[in-house]
């Protein structure tokens, strides 16, 4: 391992690199001198209260299917979980488009049903919206935890004389709690950072009013509304990093059997959760195929988002390499992997607006190709280090000890065993990278050359324009590209802390 240090001044440079978009808008909101003046109290209120809602909605929803996918047996498990966690692979946009067009006066459900429903928008709407795609990131977290404890604690407590509610209520319970709070803070983040969502449903959050400022060519007031974001987020990321799982003996886990009955009644419960997430944005992208046909869609969307995205993720691989074998090799680079995250925590819209104004120092960057893939890698390059990095980590240290006793350079054990070892964990890391990117909306809208649409800012142009039926192609596209993200990530799942070895029993 002496020879890993190596990599340390390429990952540093990297390290520095992710924090480019800090330093740029610290210099960039001089320039503002509104800080706490109404309008961005306002704001701030707005942001906090789409925050609390996502949060609580997404735990009533969340805990209830951890509860039924780790301890209800039911035939095909393994479909229904796959099913209940398909919504966080979909843009959240996906799903608000779908809804701000279907419900209300003139929305396609009262167009084809003849039935009147209120309308979906506002901070309700986008609360709706956001807790209907964040909550399997709390129903994730607490399943796993829910998976490591031991049934024996729950035998004991009916053994007492608790009912099985109980039971769950009382034991269980509050031994998942830190895992509820970690899955609802990563759905706080996504909440604060999305974009397309309260953008669709006309709601003022910070991610908004930022992309409105921009076009209204206040960018230092943009900067300023940014980094007050940035210290929402980094407040939000600070908690999480406090909060750490309960450490529990593992044991066999607990299996309940219910009646036919009450399993279909459970299931039927979840209904409604399913259809507003999953079956209604696909009926309505379909609908709106077979009544307008492509529309105006141009195959050259579909390029420029798979162009964009695969020299992105070509480019994410091959910085995260030095980045990952840095880590392994000690503290420093432990440290230099932890600056590269922060990128991840970073708003698109908030790395368009630093970016940006990188663009206007460097007129030969502005608007072009080049600008647009440094924001992805900036924003992506944490999914590409972990899988290089996991890959890396499992290499047996003997084979590079071998090559080096039998005369091979760093160089030459590098390329022919090290390399060779991580190209699993390097493809899987370009392909989340390439699939993030594909459906990446305000840092697209802020920095993509004029005239370069992808199947994201397409999606835009025709809400803003109301031919809303033009977005069924790119919707559905993104909906079939989502659906790879979501093998990949319950792939994942098999083999990181969501492992069970009873999910595929039926």
């Amino acid at each position: 391992m002496t020879n890993w240090p190596k990599s340390y001044p390429l990952a540093l440079l990297i390290a520095l690199m992710a924090l480019l978009p800090v330093g740029v808008l610290f210099s960039l909101a001089q320039d503002s001198a509104q800080l706490f003046d109404t309008h961005n109290l306002r704001v701030l209120a707005n942001t906090v209260s789409l925050v609390v809602l996502t949060i609580i909605g997404s735990v009533l929803i969340g805990v209830p299917l951890a509860f039924l996918t780790a301890y209800v047996q039911m035939p095909f498990k393994r479909f229904w979980l796959i099913l209940f966690a398909a919504p966080l692979a979909l843009p959240s946009y996906i799903g608000a488009f779908a809804m701000y067009f279907s419900f209300g006066t003139g929305g396609e459900i009262e167009n084809v049903l003849g039935i009147s429903t209120p309308p979906i928008s506002g901070l309700w709407g986008s609360a709706l919206v956001m807790s209907l795609y964040t909550y399997p990131f709390v129903m994730m977290t607490t399943r796993s935890s829910l998976l490591s404890l031991d049934a024996s604690l729950v035998n004991a407590a009916r053994t007492l004389g608790l009912t099985l509610g109980a039971s769950l209520w009382r034991v269980v319970l509050p031994r998942v709690v830190n895992s509820i709070a970690a899955g609802a803070l990563l759905a706080a983040l996504y909440a604060l950072s999305d974009f397309g969502t309260p953008a669709i449903m006309g709601f003022d959050t910070f991610t908004r009013v930022i992309f409105v400022e921009y076009n209204a060519f206040g960018l230092s007031q943009a900067a300023m509304l940014s980094l007050q974001l940035m210290v929402i987020v980094g407040l939000i990321l600070f908690i999480e990093s406090r909060i750490s799982g309960a450490q529990e003996r593992p044991g066999k886990h607990l299996s309940l059997f219910p009646a036919r009955w009450q399993r279909n009644l459970m299931l039927l419960a979840t209904m409604p959760v399913v259809f507003m997430a999953i079956v209604l944005p696909l009926a309505i992208f379909t609908l709106w195929l077979v009544r307008e046909g492509a529309g105006g869609f141009e195959f050259s969307y579909a390029w420029n988002s798979a162009h964009a995205s695969f020299i992105a993720a070509i480019v994410a691989v091959l910085l995260a390499i030095p980045v990952a074998h840095a880590a392994i090799a000690g503290k420093a680079g432990r440290f230099m992997e932890r600056i590269t995250y922060f990128g991840f925590g970073v708003p698109g819209i908030v790395m368009g607006t630093a970016l940006v104004y990188v663009g206007l120092q460097l007129p030969a960057l502005y608007q072009t190709l080049s600008l647009l893939v440094m924001a992805y890698v900036l924003r992506f390059i944490p999914l590409a280090v972990g899988s290089v990095r996991s890959t890396a980590e499992n290499i047996d240290s003997g084979l590079v000890k071998a090559a080096r006793v039998l005369g091979a350079s760093p160089r030459e054990a590098f390329m022919r065993i090290t390399l060779p070892l991580t190209l699993r964990g390097m493809i899987a890391g370009a392909a989340l990278v390439f699939l993030e990117a594909m459906r990446e909306l305000p840092a697209t809208l802020m920095l993509g050359p004029t005239g370069f649409e992808t199947l994201a800012t397409y999606m835009w142009r025709v809400y803003e324009a109301g031919y809303f039926g033009r977005a069924a192609v790119p919707g559905l596209l993104l909906v079939l590209l989502s659906g790879v993200g979501l093998i990949l990530m319950l792939s994942g799942e098999r083999k990181a802390q969501f492992t069970v070895t009873e999910d595929d029993r039926s």
